[in-house]
């Protein structure tokens, strides 16, 4: 928190040109005396301020110095750095000018930003998964500058069935859902949403977007990702899950499961999302110690055969095979 002061004391020295220590501390909603060990503190670690003493005097910049972070918080600022680092996904041109606005800061505050940089490692991979790289889609950089200057493209794609097309698109913006990238745009038929690594050639033209004038890019895909959803996992179970047992749901499903309110024998009621009736009854058939399918029947049926063939197989001592004392 000191780090974030210090910045906010630097700051608003330069709105004010002068601040006293009693100003200070109303605006930080410090003690007046931390006030005054924070703005010695900046003079000692460098920074060109200084006190004038008497009526009407206050702190200062020596000769107004300033930094070109003005507005920026100290926290924002390594929310910004942490980008240059390995956790990153960012362009060699993002990390680059981000690494200029670590310059930017007053040399006393460049040691915790600098530091923020190599804080901060992300693994992507699960336990167990096999290590895949990654890499950016072809024509990432061509979509994102069209994005950006707001300019059609004449866009090749290949989609799921391997058949390629070519059509004009109204780039809106561009997401990464987990490795994969997505380009949004409006065309001919509509809003339309493209995977980045099925484009086979991305031309842009001079002709500008036509934006819809209340777009918003996290919104928009908030709709296209619940549409999805609802697509991948058209079937709804409706059940009843042991109180100890929602958090092993929650585990197994993920976003799956909708938790509803107590039943009447203390029981939780609860409805599980999947693509079909035989994958989620092969789910569930593993979490029956906590849950009960109440419906559909098709489910309850599925899960009932399961359960027969288990027995058929396991239920009775296994002969021959096994290792014999005499």
């Amino acid at each position: 928190m000191r780090f974030d002061r210090l910045v906010a004391v630097l700051l608003l020295l330069q709105r004010r040109e002068q601040v006293t220590s009693a100003e200070v501390s109303r605006e930080l909603d410090v003690s007046e005396r931390t006030a005054r060990r924070d703005l010695e503190a900046l003079a000692m670690a460098g920074v060109p301020v200084y006190s004038v003493r008497g009526r009407g005097g206050g702190w200062r910049l020596v000769g107004g110095a300033r930094t070109d972070l003005s507005g920026l918080t100290a926290s924002e600022a390594r929310a910004l750095f942490l980008a240059v680092g390995p956790a990153s996904g960012a362009t060699p041109a993002m990390k680059a000018a981000l690494r200029k606005l670590v310059h930017a800061l007053p040399k006393p505050f460049q040691v915790e930003a600098e530091a923020a940089a190599s804080s901060l490692v992300v693994d992507p991979q699960r336990w167990g998964a096999s290590r895949i790289e990654h890499r950016p889609p072809r024509f990432l950089d061509e979509l994102q500058d069209a994005v950006i200057r707001g300019v059609q493209v004449s866009l090749g794609y290949v989609d799921g069935k391997g058949v390629e097309t070519r059509r004009t698109v109204h780039p809106l913006g561009i997401v990464a859902k987990g490795p994969v990238w997505y380009l949004v745009s409006n065309t001919g038929t509509g809003r339309r949403v493209f995977r980045i690594d099925r484009v086979s050639s991305a031309d842009p033209t001079e002709n500008p977007v036509q934006r819809p004038g209340d777009f918003d890019l996290a919104e928009s895909w908030n709709e296209i990702a619940e549409e999805v959803d609802r697509k991948r996992t058209p079937l709804e179970v409706s059940a009843v899950c042991t109180p100890e047992g929602i958090d092993v749901l929650r585990m197994a499903l993920g976003d799956r499961l909708d938790v509803g309110g107590p039943t009447t024998d203390g029981r939780v009621a609860v409805v599980i999302r999947g693509p079909n009736e035989y994958i989620l009854a092969g789910e569930l058939s593993g979490l029956v110690e906590w849950v009960e399918v109440t419906a559909p029947p098709g489910v309850r049926d599925r899960m009932a055969s399961i359960g027969n063939a288990l027995v058929e197989r396991y239920g009775r001592p296994r002969t021959g095979g096994g290792l014999h004392s005499s």
